[in-house]
């Protein structure tokens, strides 16, 4: 273990690790990497960035993705004496470009490190960039440690990485070590404690998780958060597997944790825990019921009951700073426990609004709550470029800041009662409201600058959850219009933050509380909501759902009240009615994939058809497939019609599968139009056990055409496709024309009329290629090697590589094997057959056609030479919309929400 004090700058640090050969980190479905191996690494692509004629001091922005890749650019950087800072993708691709934009102007024109499967998704905003893999390549040289003193600027850490107007943390090597070996201490570490971290390395959480073993002389292991999040006891199985000591969540862990254990605990043999000295919880309130459970469920698994560690810190303080030991002795009792005391070198006081001083760890004392503020050794001294940040964080005399109410008792353990700055914590991540506000703020159903978004914690939660308040567009006494607001503002944060909002709260412009300057005051709603003030909002929300969705009606039965739970858990509500489908329910396509795994977990079977959820919706009528009463499979069973929303007195929209023959990328559309047209999507035939694909392009389009018709026997008709499926829905739509029908909307979603060509084009390796883009089981980068080592294999071969090299985690969340990928390609391949004789003839009244980026060339190309030719097989004028994304991307989450307003919009114009 390396004397702390030796230590001046972070390439110290790693120099001192390194001459231990044995030590070192695991990443998980990847390497182990000896710290010795670590500083060669670094040592390469030091000597790379210095070929880019970087100069000590300048910024490198790291996009943090894969760990190993993160850690070994993090220190090559600093070797090569530049500044590091990760930054993660946005939730929202749409949004990338602006906040590279953003970093650009502060960081001053960075370079930007970033892995090769990663570098084809980053945004062209004129910043110069470079593979992670491409400068370690470079000549191994030893490269010496820079001139750098302990005060000297070691690391950016961004806060708010969602949005386009991050501010940068400035982080010194010394508050970095300090920040370190205040931690060691206080938890009383050394070269045995092996470390786990599965935080993302854009979060300190991490990089501390990585100094911390290093400082102490141990081994670290690294996961990425989706190992974890994906199977919450993968988290106890790998601190069985690499004898972890060590490691860190927030509590939300805990009650997922909980959950798992209650419906299949493990067995002995998996998960050995007697190893674990500290599990420290942190970046939101512990909760100590669910603490207690998570240890009484686990200490038959060797867990100690005092492994449980109660922390705070923040970026601005290099992570956990405060720790509280006493848990297990003496805060067992209390609903949230004290955080604790600050390591040594850091400071704590409380003031109040006038900045009077009511206590401090050095003059500890119950008093009122008070701003907490710190000072010390790891606490940051500002915010990179931006002084009027700077200045706001900082008290006169030079204490920071930190947002949060607290208060000190008897003995200086810090308790935190609140907070001032305006975000929410959800599974121990910070989500600010703004974020949301802007993305709510443009939905057509919500009045503008009426909506706000902020925390609250219902009795017994694990994690703070997501309210919003919202004044509809609409009249507030329409229910339609009520209920279209409110399905639209959850798809819309399911979208864009990945989960769902706990209330959506329908008000008045007076129940939005605001202050003199017009600002929306966010902790007022929440004390409304918690004081019962807005609980008339919540039982109109009930009541207009109830409308919609139907009283809630009860399981019956075994099979029911599995199912009612599985849904439940799917969507986060304490009970699901029967009778409500699970997309009106507000079930996403990744949730009905989720569904399936975890229904043929529950109910030991080996696939239920996604065929059978997306028809059977309800818990009462998949119970009735899963019983039996279905009937036979194969053809006659088959129905292409696949209803997604129901609801609604307009004109039923029919939209047509893709080439891959799936509906699933219609499903996060469709809840747009609850309350105003029924949307139903045409699957094709051959995914049902005992199906055999269309024999001809004509036999498709008249079952299509047959089943439209049992759902609405008469016109006027609305049709529309996606890629493919477009030249199908102009063949559907020419047919009902023929049987004396009226169309008056035909959607055409990037496609032009004339498909043989490309159809042709297609062989069995770019079809697989194709699928396993579209299900994001392959990066785009990767598709000029993989094709050229595709190509010589078998087919099955071709197909096995694909799912041996795909992400576990996808393939996982998909419920692919690559017996069931090879049956997709097969279809698809049919579809590919199918388009490879059809020509375009004849014509139907009018066609808009909805286009993006290409696969090839550039938009205005693709439109000009391409598209414009629908205007050949039209009788008016084609209609032609621009919208975002690529042609895979137009209808994903990042940009379904602006698809939805568009093409609402001229279905509205076409249909009156």
């Amino acid at each position: 273990m390396p004397d702390h004090r030796s230590l001046f700058t972070l390439p110290h640090l790693l120099e001192s690790a390194a001459r231990d050969t044995a030590r070192g980190i695991t990443f998980i479905g990847g390497s182990f990497l000896t710290y010795a191996e670590l500083r060669d690494s670094a040592g390469r692509i030091a000597q790379g960035l210095h070929g880019l004629g970087t100069t000590p001091g300048d910024r490198v922005l790291i996009v943090a993705d894969e760990p190993e890749t993160f850690f070994r650019a993090f220190w090559g950087s600093l070797l090569a004496g530049l500044v590091p800072c990760p930054v993660a993708p946005p939730a929202d691709p749409s949004r990338w470009a602006t906040q590279l934009d953003h970093l650009r102007d502060l960081l001053g024109d960075p370079l930007v490190l970033v892995s090769k499967a990663s570098h084809a998704d980053l945004p062209d905003v004129g910043l110069r960039a470079a593979t992670v893999d491409e400068l370690s390549h470079a000549a191994p040289a030893h490269v010496r440690i820079p001139a750098a003193a302990p005060d000297d600027l070691a690391l950016l850490m961004l806060t708010s990485g969602s949005t386009g107007s991050s501010k940068a943390v400035r982080l010194t090597h010394a508050n970095l070590l300090a920040a370190q070996a205040g931690k060691a201490g206080a938890l009383e570490l050394g070269p045995a404690d092996t470390i786990l971290n599965w935080i993302s390395t854009d979060h300190i959480a991490a990089i501390e998780a990585h100094l911390l073993p290093m400082l102490n002389g141990a081994d670290q292991v690294m996961t990425v958060p989706a190992t974890v999040l994906a199977d919450p006891v993968e988290f106890l199985r790998l601190l069985t597997a690499h004898r972890v000591k060590v490691t860190f969540t927030p509590n939300f862990l805990f009650g997922q944790i909980n959950q798992a254990l209650a419906q299949r605990p493990p067995t002995p043999q998996e998960v050995d825990l007697s190893q674990v000295r500290h599990v420290i919880s942190g970046g939101e309130a512990t909760v100590t019921a669910t603490v207690r459970e998570f240890l009484t469920h686990l200490a038959p698994y060797g867990l100690r009951d005092d492994v449980i560690v109660p922390a705070f810190g923040m970026t601005e303080t290099c992570a956990g700073s405060v720790f509280n030991r006493d848990f297990a002795t003496r805060d067992r009792g209390t609903e949230f426990p004290p955080l604790g005391r600050p390591v040594q070198g850091l400071r704590i006081r409380v003031a109040d609004e006038s900045g009077t001083v009511l206590a401090s760890t050095d003059r500890p004392g119950v008093t009122e709550p008070g701003e907490v503020q710190l000072h010390g050794t790891m606490v940051t001294d500002g915010y990179f470029a931006n002084d009027r940040a700077t200045t706001q964080a900082f008290t006169a005399d030079g204490w920071f800041r930190t947002g949060d109410l607290g208060q000190l008792d008897a003995d200086g353990r810090l308790t935190l009662v609140g907070r001032t700055k305006d975000s929410i914590i959800v599974n121990g991540v910070n989500y600010y409201s703004h974020d949301l506000e802007t993305v709510l703020d443009e939905l057509g159903e919500v009045r503008r600058g009426q909506v706000a978004a902020f925390p609250v914690r219902p009795e017994g939660a694990d994690s703070e959850q997501l309210a919003i308040a919202f004044v509809p567009e609409g009249d507030l006494a329409d229910d339609t219009a009520v209920y279209q607001a409110i399905v639209a503002i959850r798809s819309s944060t399911v979208m864009h933050w990945g989960f769902r909002p706990q209330l959506v709260l329908p008000v008045t412009v007076a129940d939005i509380p605001r202050g003199n300057l017009g600002k929306v005051q966010r902790t007022r709603l929440r004390t409304a909501v918690e004081s019962g003030a807005l609980d008339a909002a919540a039982r109109r929300a009930d009541e207009v759902s109830t409308r919609f969705l139907g009283g809630y009606v009860a399981p019956e039965g075994a099979t029911e009240t599995a199912l009612a739970a599985i849904y439940a858990r799917a969507l986060g509500l304490a009970k699901v009615p029967v009778t409500a489908s699970f997309f009106d329910l507000g079930g996403t396509s990744l949730d009905v994939l989720r569904l399936k795994l975890e229904i043929q977990n529950e109910f030991g079977i080996d696939d239920v058809p996604m065929s059978t959820l997306l028809q059977a919706p309800s818990v009462r009528a998949l119970a009735g497939r899963l019983t039996g009463g279905r009937g036979a499979g194969g053809d006659a069973a088959y129905d292409p019609l696949v209803p997604l929303q129901v609801t609604g007195e307009g004109t039923p929209l029919f939209c047509v599968h893709p080439g891959l023959g799936e509906v699933l990328v219609f499903i996060n559309l469709a809840k747009y139009f609850t309350g105003e047209r029924p949307f139903y999507a045409l699957r094709a035939r051959g995914f049902g056990q005992g199906e055999t694909h269309f024999a001809s392009f004509d036999e498709m389009v008249a079952t299509y055409v047959a089943a439209i018709r049992r759902a609405q026997p008469h016109g006027p008709y609305a049709v529309a496709g996606y890629s493919y499926g477009g030249a199908v829905a102009f063949e559907i739509a020419k047919r009902l024309e023929a049987d004396g029908d009226e169309v008056k909307f035909v959607g055409v979603f990037n496609l032009p009329p004339s498909i043989s060509g490309r159809m042709n084009e297609i062989t069995f390796t770019d079809g697989a290629i194709n699928l396993a883009l579209f299900l994001e089981l392959i990066d785009a980068a990767d598709i000029p090697e993989l094709t050229a080592r595709l190509r010589p294999l078998p087919e099955d071969g071709q197909l096995a590589h694909l799912i041996e090299q795909a992400p576990k985690r996808r393939l996982t969340e998909l419920d692919l094997t690559v017996e069931r990928f090879t049956a997709w390609v097969h279809l698809a391949q049919s579809m590919v057959h199918l388009g490879r004789d059809y020509e375009p003839s004849g014509s139907v009244g009018q066609a808009h056609v909805f286009y993006c980026t290409p696969l090839k060339g550039t938009k205005q190309e693709w439109l000009d030479n391409q598209l414009r030719h629908w205007d050949d097989f039209t009788r008016r004028p084609t209609t032609f919309i621009e919208v975002d994304g690529e042609h895979y991307t137009l209808m994903s989450p990042q940009h379904v929400q602006t698809f939805q307003t568009t093409l609402r919009r001229e279905l509205a114009r076409a249909l009156g």
